[in-house]
């Protein structure tokens, strides 16, 4: 019988032929996985950058109004300190209980969570916040 499955819609082939044992003294074959899976990373941090550049421009936009800026989303937001401050120029309403010269990372992280907890109560939601 070749092998061949008679009788039976072509899925059913494709799938038995996914489900071969796969050669892996191919180079070709690996080459090619690894060039696709590069082209995804590549897509994928392409996205991530202009993700970046777009929410970096727009907070900037709002916080000029208070004489700062964020250059590094990570960096600049990860005292909370701009992050609270974004969220106080939104909202037009101020966080009084906050970490002002927060110098250790439970101060930090206390400020962040200040934010994220006065976005909880205010009633607003976060979404597409990931990777």
């Amino acid at each position: 019988m070749n092998g061949e499955i008679v009788g039976t819609p072509q899925y059913y082939q494709e799938l038995q032929q996914q489900q071969q044992p796969r050669d892996y003294d191919d180079p070709d074959a690996d080459e090619e996985a690894e060039m696709e899976a590069e082209r995804d990373l590549a897509e994928d941090a392409q996205w991530k950058r202009i993700q970046q550049n777009t929410f970096t421009r727009w907070a900037n936009e709002h916080l000029k109004i208070i004489n700062q800026t964020i250059a590094n989303l990570e960096s600049d937001l990860s005292d909370g300190l701009r992050l609270i401050a974004l969220i106080e120029v939104l909202s037009q309403k101020r966080m009084s209980k906050h970490n002002k010269r927060p110098t250790f990372r439970s101060q930090k992280l206390e400020n962040v969570s200040v934010a994220l907890k006065f976005l909880e109560v205010e009633g607003i939601k976060i979404v597409n916040i990931g990777k």
